[in-house]
């Protein structure tokens, strides 16, 4: 892992992107009590990729034609996830 300041990142960025890309954990420090780890994301990171979108379309054709549940008690959250 490697610890850097918010200035060297700012005047390396590129160099330190291309080292996040091979896989080093890059952290970047900004002031005494914050650090943000630089990481790369894929398709897969990202929450509202295709894929997710079309399922939330999906569920909400679910909802308007009635294919729904309705759980009101401890016991039957309990049935749905299978405790």
């Amino acid at each position: 892992m490697l610890v850097i300041s918010s200035r060297e990142f700012r005047q390396n960025q590129k160099m330190y992107f291309e080292r996040a890309d091979q896989g080093e954990q890059i952290i970047v420090q900004r002031g005494k009590d914050k650090s943000y780890a630089l990481t790369p994301i894929g398709e897969e990171d990202i929450y509202f990729n295709a894929e997710m979108v079309k399922r939330i379309k999906e569920s909400m054709d679910q909802v308007e034609s009635g294919k729904t549940k309705k759980i009101t008690t401890p016991e039957q959250i309990n049935d749905l996830l299978g405790l």
